[in-house]
């Protein structure tokens, strides 16, 4: 047809990062500015049967969030790639395959607290893509006083709980950090969240 090749996109990777399962690349050596991206994926058990993804048809940028095209959590997905520029397609290139629920990475969660009298309410809420907020989510959480290595543990809050610290005998600066927790084929954890810390029952 006269058309020139177009080069196909380099390090297709599918990744799962911060709750989101999400394919990467980069352009192919030499590629037009103004080049474009389309997107597709096949499940394990309808192999040969590449999905459409309508938000990642003619896109510029170089990924494409999968996590809510995802039809089931549970069976694992290659995703391919192609360049179109004009009339030029590239050829597809294909990721390794994933599954969301046992490859899944988990960011930590973000804290909130609300000191009283005699308790400390803490809540975790999570970076999650809303087509996973039904996934059982759990979180955990410590409790130290500051420049103490002797963590208090609290495990396996519901993402939704609040958790209740008794405060009244504590007294100085202490500090809060939670991890979230998933359990997959095994448990599964994100870092522990930067230290949130507060100053408690101080007089004066």
């Amino acid at each position: 047809s006269g058309h020139v090749q177009l080069p196909p996109p380099q390090n297709v990777s599918l990744l799962s990062k911060d709750f989101a399962m999400i394919l990467t690349w980069a352009p192919g050596e030499g590629s037009p500015p103004d080049v474009t991206y389309t997107v597709r994926y096949e499940r394990d058990d309808s192999q040969d049967k590449w999905i459409k993804v309508p938000h990642c048809k003619n896109i510029s940028r170089s990924f494409c969030n999968l996590t809510c095209a995802l039809s089931n959590f549970y069976i694992r997905v290659r995703a391919r790639v192609k360049a179109v520029w004009g009339r030029s397609r590239s050829p597809w290139v294909q990721s390794q395959s994933k599954d969301y629920y046992s490859d899944v990475e988990l960011a930590p969660p973000v804290l909130t607290l609300s000191v009283r009298e005699d308790s400390i309410r803490v809540s975790a809420s999570f970076p999650l893509p809303t087509c996973v907020e039904n996934l059982t989510w759990k979180y955990d959480l410590n409790l130290w006083k500051a420049g103490s290595e002797d963590k208090k543990k609290y495990e396996g809050y519901f993402r939704k709980d609040t958790v209740t610290i008794n405060t009244t005998a504590l007294r100085g600066n202490y500090c809060l950090s939670a991890r979230a927790v998933y359990e997959s084929i095994n448990l599964k954890h994100s870092e522990f969240s930067q230290p949130v810390c507060v100053l408690l029952n101080h007089r004066g």
